[in-house]
């Protein structure tokens, strides 16, 4: 029999047997409370911010190993200012992080980023603050990006 695959979204260290992962454990005869134990282990360090995982059961065996996603970069940039929503226009702004915070939510998301080097996630971190009406070092983020281009600022 083929493993079967739970995908599901958790606030980091708060899964509970509720739905929805209660629900799709409970025909599989697994130990869902241990489940849920190891999921809130290892998100419990994204706590307040929404993360993808993926149960994979063995209905054989009961076994089974949990894969923990990346939460979004928005999540990561609105948890480390504090704030529940971007902007709302594209004039407003909501926040301004450091290039120290950027660079913190840039190597958090490592594994799921395209850029080779630090300084090309750092500039892919802040095309979204960009989006987000979010600044860094009090500048636009496109103005940090050019400037981490250019050279002025080194990553």
């Amino acid at each position: 029999m083929a493993d079967v695959v739970i995908s599901a979204i958790v606030e980091g260290g708060k899964a509970s047997a509720g739905p929805p992962l209660g629900p799709a454990l409970g025909p599989l005869g697994v130990n869902i409370n241990g489940i849920i134990g190891e999921i809130n282990e290892k998100t419990k360090v994204f706590e307040g911010i929404k993360i993808p995982v993926k149960v994979i059961v063995d209905p054989g065996t009961k076994k089974f190993t949990i894969e923990v996603g990346s939460p979004t970069t928005s999540a990561l940039i609105m948890k480390e200012l504090g704030i529940q929503t971007g902007a709302k226009t594209k004039d407003e702004n909501v926040g301004n992080l450091t290039l120290e915070q950027v660079k913190k939510i840039a190597n958090a998301k490592e594994s799921s980023m395209y850029g080779n080097t630090l300084a090309d996630r750092v500039k892919q971190i802040l095309g979204t603050c960009k989006s987000m009406g979010v600044k860094c070092d009090d500048v636009d983020p496109m103005v940090m990006i050019k400037r981490i281009k250019s050279g002025e600022v080194k990553v």
